[in-house]
């Protein structure tokens, strides 16, 4: 056995990964798992084992490993030498034909990183899955950690009887054991490491089928017992079942992984994860109460996007993290696209271009932006490109080249693409070649302008004659709306469609009227922040509620946006705007965008002096908004979650919260007080101290769930006492039994309402840790740590001195730096303009 005292980089770079790959041919790894000691919560590790079959034209490699133990190398039967580093197993002496077993022991995760084990408070059931992407399969088992190293594999997991264990292929065998069961599962076809999976535990499970044309699928949906009675199954097997008829016609390909589980696991970093035969999701999907039409069209969006990944990401995969947009731009564009074409959310290009659009206009515009087409030189940059650029400004450039070579031809390519790379890897090259035979378009030049570049234009409107100005020249085309004022509302007066080339074009069209409101990209076909003139900016913050296109609406909500975060238009301004119409907002996730918008503007963006009546004001915005809005509806449900985002900086409305929490006072007619709102109006209430300790204590008896018990954690974190925030502050550092979630809640608590006040003699320690952290904790825990925590001082000073030190820190860790530091920049730009306008 070896345990390393001097742990190996676990930073792979593409080049040591292509140096392998080339003297590589990986045929078929076959892991071996047992995870009986997961119920044992003073065990750290499980015992996991891998025999790797394959070629070598090189007497030496190495296979990626991190865990606790390396026991045993054997290689061709004999037994070597343990030469581990912590990061690589080193094997020597290679046959051009090799069977390496390796035998080890991994280490369970609190971090949703590797294996996860998780015990539920309810019934002290333990439960387990794993997380990978973009290279944690080896905290779990050898393996070579490289999207180009392919095997076809095969699961043994022995685990304790009782309980669910699943992995990606069906289940061939099951055998009892001592002290419990070995489960053995079909070896795959070849597949990536990252997006190998397996779950174990007592999890809820509810069986479908899908018939399709040339095939049928089985069917699973599962989730913890505890939560088996809020999961919506059904409306979840009937989504999957639409998507697996879209895509397998789409595509012109079968569904190629046998079965089809999809199982929602707690404290998740992420939203879903494409593991083919076994797709994970985040229990945030698992709604215990209420839940909007924007919710369920949000799930049904991240179903269909995991679902476009079985073909773009799990059949064809990226050579190396460069090509990371190969798969996530399309499943991301994929997800919305099949949601409208399905006819299960229609407007979903609504909420497409208010959400995910509004994230990557907001990544875009960072000094850390990238191509959609990046350059990844290692594994650490690879983890923080699963960014605003990689999903939402790929799936929007996506939609413009669906435009610009038609869907017909879009869909051929892509079946020409996956008929032509099917189980293997591929590259941008091999897309656009793909693309040009089905469309006869030439796509280089249209690659180089959006896949290649980095930014975004700003489309403004100039009037007499008509124009529209870019001030980054891009090839695109957009449609120009044109709306007047009638009666108390705005019409529309037709709409012309301009292809721009140059930074300035004329709108030439037959007949253009003197319209009141001008709207480029109304469509929000292409990829443009878009500037309202004077004049359409009157016009909107009269009557913008009255437009009766909800795309439309979403792209002069954004514009509006854009313009406060560029500090061209101040929050003030905005927020009487949002008061006049977010009450009229009729599209649940315009409106949810807005209210968070206009919370972020108040915290961020209204200087110092003005923040307390912005926030007194806008509380009172959201309680008379609840009140008014329909018994039982979305916008009731939206605004009553506002009011607790809004109370952590106002106490106006705070007896009344309380007195309902309490029972005291009735409940608006219609309004569910589930606990999500409950845990809302809690939290706003602690961080404005207006909640004790034991207020808090009670709300977790009556909520004695995981989700309950992290958002006491937070919310106690939250009050505004000196002591309280400090200890919480030296948690979120100091305590690694922190869970992934449990460190989030810590985090939330301590930047809760005017934090400063507390917080702020903390500045010069965060500078202190953040190298160390970077170096002992994982990527997923370190990250979290300095974005959460980074000082929202008064000046950059302190972190332009640390950057200006730290030139050699790694490079992953100074671009959340950066980033947090132009944030930072942002907000003191808008709030100084906002003071000059006075």
């Amino acid at each position: 056995m070896q345990t390393p005292q001097h742990p190996g980089d676990e930073n792979l770079s593409r080049e040591d990964a292509a140096a392998r790959a080339s003297v590589i041919t990986l045929d078929t790894i076959e892991v071996h798992l047992d995870v009986r000691s997961a119920a044992a919560s003073a065990r750290e590790d499980f015992g996991t084992q891998s025999v790797l079959r394959f070629a070598a034209s090189a007497p030496e490699t190495w296979v990626d490993f991190l865990g606790v133990s390396v026991d045993e190398v054997e290689v061709n039967g004999e037994v070597r030498e343990v030469d581990w580093d912590g990061a690589r197993i080193r094997l020597t002496g290679l046959a051009d034909s090799n069977v390496v077993r390796i035998g080890a022991r991994g280490r369970y995760s609190r971090s949703g990183e590797g294996l996860h084990r998780f015990t539920d408070p309810v019934d002290d059931a333990v439960y387990l899955y794993t997380q990978y992407e973009p290279a944690d399969s080896r905290r779990v088992y050898p393996c070579f950690e490289q999207p180009d190293l392919k095997a076809r594999w095969t699961f043994h997991v022995t685990a304790a009887d009782g309980g669910v264990v699943l992995s990606g292929g069906a289940e061939t065998s099951r055998t009892d054991v001592d002290g419990g069961v070995r489960v053995s599962f079909a070896e795959t076809p070849p597949l990536s490491s990252y997006v190998t999976a397996v779950a174990v535990g007592p999890y809820h499970r509810v069986d479908g089928v899908w018939h399709g044309e040339r095939q049928s699928v089985d069917l699973g949906v599962l989730c913890r017992a505890s939560l088996a009675e809020h999961l919506d199954a059904e409306e979840i097997l009937d989504i999957t079942r639409r998507g697996l008829d879209f895509f397998t016609t789409a595509f012109e390909q079968d569904y190629p992984w046998g079965k089809y589980d999809q199982i929602f696991v707690p404290e998740y970093n992420l939203g879903a994860m494409e593991n083919p035969g076994l797709v994970t999701f985040t229990e945030a999907y698992v709604f215990r109460g209420v839940a909007t039409v924007a919710q369920h069209e949000a799930r049904s969006n991240t179903i269909l996007h995991e679902m476009a990944h079985m073909w773009f990401g799990d059949l064809v995969t990226m050579r190396w993290w460069d090509d990371l947009w190969l798969k996530e731009s399309f499943a991301d564009f994929m997800g919305t696209h099949a949601n409208v074409a399905t006819g299960l959310f229609p407007d979903a290009w609504v909420t497409f271009a208010s959400r995910r659009k509004g994230w990557a206009y907001v990544q875009d515009q960072l000094p850390t932006t990238h191509p959609i087409v990046a350059d990844i030189p290692d594994l650490e940059a690879a983890k923080l490109n699963f960014d605003g650029i990689t999903y939402a400004k790929g799936a929007s450039v996506l939609k413009q080249l669906v435009g610009f070579v038609g869907e017909e031809a879009f869909f051929r390519g892509a079946q020409r693409y996956f008929a032509a790379h099917a189980y293997g890897n591929t590259t941008l090259e091999d897309l656009l070649r793909a693309l040009e035979d089905s469309s006869g378009r030439d796509l280089r030049s249209w690659s180089a302008s959006w896949l290649e570049t980095t930014g975004l234009p700003t489309l403004t409107v100039e009037r007499g004659p008509l124009a529209i100005h870019q001030d980054v020249a891009r090839p695109h085309t957009v449609r120009v709306g044109l709306w007047d004022r009638e009666g108390d509302g705005l019409v529309a007066r037709g709409d012309v469609t301009v292809d721009l080339f140059e930074e300035r074009t004329v709108v030439a069209a037959p007949v253009l009227p003197d319209a009141a409101l001008v709207v480029a990209n109304v469509d929000d076909r292409s990829y443009a922040k878009v500037r309202l003139d004077d004049r359409s900016l009157e016009v909107v913050t009269q009557g913008l509620s009255t437009m009766p296109d909800a795309v439309a609406r979403g792209v002069v909500w954004a514009a509006l946006w854009n313009a406060v975060r560029d500090g061209e238009l101040s929050a003030s301004a905005y927020l009487a705007i949002a008061t006049q119409h977010a009450p009229g907002e009729s599209h649940p996730a315009l409106l949810a965008d807005v209210l968070a918008h206009a919370a972020f503007a108040i915290r961020h963006y209204v200087p110092a002096g003005a923040r307390a009546a912005a926030a007194d004001a806008w509380l009172d915005v959201a309680w008379t908004a609840m009140d008014a809005a329909g018994a039982g509806s979305d916008a009731q449900v939206i605004w009553a979650r506002a009011v607790g985002v809004a109370a952590e900086l106002s106490s106006v409305r705070a007896d009344r919260m309380t007195a309902i929490l309490d029972g005291a006072a009735p409940v608006p007619d219609g309004l569910s007080l589930d606990p999500e709102l409950r845990w809302g109006w809690v939290f706003g209430l602690a961080a404005a101290g207006r909640l004790d300790a034991a207020a808090i204590e009670g709300e977790t008896t009556r909520d004695a769930t995981s989700s309950g018990r992290t958002a006491r954690l937070a919310a106690l974190a939250a009050r505004p006492e000196a002591s309280v925030r400090r200890d919480a502050w030296l948690a979120a550092w100091e305590d690694e039994t922190l869970t992934n979630d449990h460190l989030d809640a810590t985090i939330r608590g301590v930047r809760a309402g005017e934090s400063r006040a507390f917080v702020g003699k903390f500045d010069d320690d965060y500078f202190a840790r953040i190298l160390s952290v970077w170096r002992s904790r994982s990527i997923e825990i370190a990250a979290r740590l300095v974005r959460g925590l980074f000082p929202a001082t008064d000046d950059t000073a302190r972190v332009d001195a640390w950057l200006d030190a730290h030139h050699d820190a790694p490079g992953s860790l100074r671009r959340i730096v950066i980033e947090q530091r132009d944030h930072l920049a942002r907000d003191l730009r808008v709030r100084a303009a906002a003071v000059a306008r006075r």
